[in-house]
């Protein structure tokens, strides 16, 4: 379900390795556990994964498609494109229907399946619909006989359930799990971190924030390591709540951080907006009220896809608070009203509490007094509903503030000397009932002000003397949280070091054996680099191995090559590289007793020089970087000096024993090379003028090869829309045809029926054509319909693959030939295309936006599959084309494709199809599927013909 990233480094390597059909256990593997750490790899990986599955028996590769369907959902599902998601995920389901020869199996990827549904569900805010698909996957995962996927699985279970009533969850799954890790031995890291999640959720339902802290670090590192991003996101926000609560806001904000540097590269709406939200919360409670207003708003505008879920709600009481605390009431009540909505079409009655105080607060503020107390008397009766002592107290708290604004009539069960005291002393009632509950210090001074208004100043002396009495244990409490908070992150801190000197222990060791490799690398080359460059015969091709060479086994800022002149006088650089640039071209004497190249020459010997940071380079060649490591070896055959090499590096001591043993091998060898190509030139000077006719030839050949190329690509190309034109499909349809009839062949040792789904590598036709094309060259000129015409080649190419041929069959017409489409896609596919062109209106040059529709037909390829003979491609396009004809004469924005139901020959039905297609509806030898409804008008004549929701009539 979960794969560790050490895992997936070993099937790295042994890809690199693989060919052939061992490579595809690999690749499916990689691909499915880089579906949240590399999403477009995934993606990346099962394109190539799908055309093999044709070599695969029926049920594996059903199993094995299914798992690609659930790749692409759950990349849907993190991107916030819930409805999709949900649309390949019961595809997967209904896909593992065919896979039944492989039970255990195909029960892990219905559990998988089901669990993908299940977080669709909870981000669309049916959390309902989110526990049946956990209690579908849990009874997958205990029929495919999988430990881990059942512990996951019920540990997501026993989540969800803490966040409707934590005590309860806690007695359920208690037995389950025990009370702590340590009840639970050997079990599997992915495991592990799902039930320690569950810990410290329950822990921190019940305000035991250093418990929950820590058991949600092992879950941040375990799904980290897991490849589960949008898991370690989620807890990373909840420790950094944990540490909000407990008072240590800097560290709250550092988890916070984490989870967002690892959202934002994502681009996954609940993901990025949950972390910033959550960051907002924490800047609020520190004061920081404009910069976590800008963070709410960003928060809900990423959110804004997802605003079922609990996130979204939790977003908008943020925002609600944040409103009442700048005193912009109105706002506060916009969002409070919202998140009313949200918690009752949740079902969550913490969230219809405070969105009810909330409005009652804001109402208040506003002047609408009855409103104010209608919504806090509501809040009121929830939580009394629900036994919720502390949302008593807070509802209570908001009623004695109305009735100390406003003059309202008393409540009828009143036994106070006023409506403010009757609500605070209710409140201070219940408060007296919570066990280990500090009265906060705010509602006792807001009761003996109340006494003291009244003139009960005894009363009111003794409640003022608990207020302080409060205040003081509730500093005690804070600082006892802060000590928490702070223990929590020394245990951090510490296990960050082990984890770092664990680390640094094994880069140490991969360092040895990385100079192990190199070592071993190094002499490698040296014994192929010797063949390698003396059998070059051209200086410059000398020159570039040595370059090549040099940088690949030294740190080589600079590189060059000196070169002594005939007369042997002078010295040039005849090859020069600098940082990737070529080198000044400098000369000198070879008698400069200042030029170490020069110098190198004349004595014959290897120079180093090598200087510390406060050194200046001597004899800086102009135009060269100050490089600080420098050597020098001359060029020797034999007692022939040709000239001399240096290298140079930036770095200081670049260059020990080894480097330098490097250096002078490379040295003799380009020595020895350069002295041949040298004898190679005289000879080659002989040959030069014979070789120039035909050198010239030679290029006039390439000119017309290339002048070829360019017209062949002119002429398959259609130059408006820039799609390939109906030649280049005509050069390619064979082979894809001759593909296809070779995967058909395959399938014939089992029976077909018409609804079975397209082999991998079976075709499907679309003729699509623009509706009322005409009328807009008429009234706009043929500029607004060439600009249509290629915004309509943008639209295909987004629904279509790139896999996918699609050609400008002539004027407003366009043929797309999809493969590896399955038949029920086939429809999906027309009405995302028909859809494409009708939602969005079209841009014309002059800027005036244009509504236009189109029209399709398709037809599948191989057609008739259960015949004994099949009909040729063009005759497939010839249906597709008169599916077209059906839906632009039933009223065009359509689609329609033909099947034969008929049992006589195909070449029998073709003629008549095409001649008399009214006839051949009628006598039922042709179906019609189509999204049109109505009457259809085929032949002249109208006749409606029924539709029914499955396609089979």
């Amino acid at each position: 379900m979960f794969a560790l990233d050490d895992e997936l480094v070993r099937w790295q390597a042994e890809l690199s390795e693989a060919h052939g059909s061992s490579r595809l256990p690999l690749l499916t593997a990689l691909a499915w556990h880089l579906r949240q750490r590399d999403p477009l790899r995934a993606q990346t990986l099962s394109a190539e994964i799908a055309p093999l599955l044709a070599l695969l028996p029926v049920a594996e590769a059903a199993l094995q498609r299914a798992r690609l369907m659930l790749i692409g959902a759950e990349a849907e599902w993190l991107s916030g494109r819930l409805d999709t998601a949900q649309y390949q995920a019961e595809q997967a389901l209904r896909q593992l229907e065919q896979a039944a020869d492989l039970p255990a199996r195909a029960n892990r990827a219905r559990a998988d399946a089901c669990w993908v549904l299940a977080w669709v569900a909870n981000d669309r805010g049916d959390s309902g619909a989110g526990d049946r698909w956990l209690e579908q996957a849990a009874l997958a995962a205990r029929a495919a006989g999988d430990p881990v996927r059942i512990d996951v699985i019920d540990a997501a279970s026993g989540i969800c359930d803490t966040f409707s009533d934590w005590k309860l969850a806690q007695q359920r799954w208690s037995g389950r799990f025990g009370t702590d890790l340590a009840d639970m031995a050997d079990l599997a890291p992915v495991a592990a971190g799902w039930i320690s999640d569950f810990f410290g959720t329950c822990a921190f339902q019940r305000s035991d924030y250093g418990r929950a802290i820590g058991h949600l670090m092992l879950s941040y590192e375990t799904a980290l390591a897991t490849g589960q991003i949008r898991r370690a996101i989620i807890v990373a926000t909840n420790i950094g709540n944990g540490f909000t609560s407990l008072n240590a806001h800097e560290a709250a904000l550092d988890w916070m951080q984490r989870g967002l540097d690892l959202a934002r590269p994502t681009g996954w709406p609940l993901s990025i907006g949950m972390c910033l939200m959550q960051t907002a919360e924490t800047l609020r409670q520190l004061g920081q009220r404009e910069a976590a207003q800008t963070l709410l708003r960003e928060a809900l505008s990423a959110l804004a896809p997802l605003s079922g879920s609990r996130a979204y709600a939790v977003a908008l009481e943020y925002q609600g608070d944040l409103a009442l605390d700048l005193g912009n009431h109105a706002a506060a009540l916009d969002s409070f009203t919202r998140l009313a909505s949200r918690g009752d079409a949740l079902g969550q009655t913490d969230f219809q509490s405070s969105a009810r105080r909330g409005q009652a607060h804001a109402l208040s503020h506003l002047g609408r007094t009855e409103e104010a107390l209608a919504a806090a008397q509501g809040a009121l009766a929830l939580a009394r509903e629900h036994a919720d002592a502390s949302s008593q107290i807070a509802a209570l708290n908001v009623l004695a503030d109305i009735h100390a604004r406003h003059r309202l009539p008393a409540p009828a069960d009143m036994q106070a000397a006023n409506p403010v005291l009757h609500y605070l002393q209710l409140a201070l009632e219940i408060a007296a009932t919570i066990e280990g509950y500090t009265v906060p210090g705010a509602l006792l001074d807001a009761s003996a002000r109340e006494y003291a208004a009244i003139g009960d100043h005894a009363r009111a002396y003794a409640i003022a003397l608990q207020a302080s009495a409060a205040r003081d244990q509730t500093h005690s409490q804070q600082a006892t949280n802060r000590a928490i908070a702070m223990q929590v992150q020394y245990q951090t801190e510490r296990a960050q070091t082990e984890g770092e000197h664990h680390r640094q222990l094994a880069a140490a060791e991969a360092q040895r054996a990385e100079v192990l490799q190199q070592t071993s690398a190094t002499l490698e080359h040296l014994s192929a680099i010797g063949q390698e460059i003396t059998a070059h015969l051209d200086a410059a091709a000398v020159f570039r191995a040595l370059d090549r060479h040099v940088h690949g086994l030294l740190d080589a800022t600079h590189f060059s090559v000196f070169l002594l002149e005939p007369g042997e006088e002078w010295l040039s650089c005849a090859f020069g590289v600098e940082a990737g640039k070529p080198v000044p071209p400098v000369r000198m004497p070879l008698s400069d007793p200042n030029a170490n190249s020069a110098r190198c020459v004349r004595e014959r010997r290897e120079i180093l020089v090598e200087l510390g940071e406060a050194d200046v380079t001597p004899n800086l060649i102009p135009g060269t970087l100050p490089t600080m490591s420098l050597i020098f070896v001359p060029l020797r055959v034999g007692e022939r000096v040709l000239g001399a090499m240096t290298v140079q590096s930036l770095l200081a001591h670049a260059y020990g024993e080894r480097e330098r043993l490097i250096f002078r091998t490379l040295c003799a060898y380009g020595a020895i090379a350069l002295d041949n190509a040298s004898a190679y030139r005289q000879v080659a000077a002989t040959l030069k003028t014979l070789s120039a006719t035909q050198e010239q030839l030679l290029e006039k050949n390439l000119e017309l090869e290339q002048a070829y190329k360019a017209l062949e690509e002119v002429s398959l190309t259609d130059q408006l829309t820039g799609l390939r034109n109906r030649r280049f499909f005509l050069q390619n349809v064979d082979a894809d045809v001759a593909l296809s009839l070779r995967a058909y062949d395959a399938g014939q040792h089992r029976e077909l029926t018409e609804c079975d789904l397209i082999a991998p590598n079976d075709l499907v036709f679309f003729m699509v054509d623009l509706d009322h094309f005409k009328e807009v060259n008429d009234r706009y000129g043929h500029a607004a319909g060439d600009s249509i015409l290629v915004q309509m080649q943008e639209r295909l190419r987004e629904v279509f693959r790139e896999s996918d041929y699609v050609i400008r069959w002539g004027g407003e017409e366009f043929l797309v030939l999809a493969r590896a489409t399955h038949r029920d896609e086939a429809h999906a596919v027309a009405e995302r295309m028909r859809r494409a062109v009708a939602d969005r209106e079209f841009v014309l040059p002059d800027g005036v936006l244009l509504s236009r529709t189109c029209s399709i037909g398709f037809a599948c390829f191989p057609f008739l599959p259960q015949q004994p003979r099949l009909l040729s491609w063009s005759q497939v396009v010839e249906l597709a084309d008169q599916g077209l004809y059906v839906a632009k004469r039933s009223g065009r924005n359509a689609w329609a494709a033909l099947y034969s139901t008929a049992a006589t020959q195909p070449e029998g039905i073709f003629p008549r199809l095409m001649q008399h297609l009214d006839q051949a509806v009628e006598d039922g030898e042709v179906r019609l599927v189509s999204n049109l409804t109505g009457p259809l008008e085929l032949g002249g004549e109208r006749r409606r013909v029924g539709l029914s929701s499955d396609l089979e009539t």
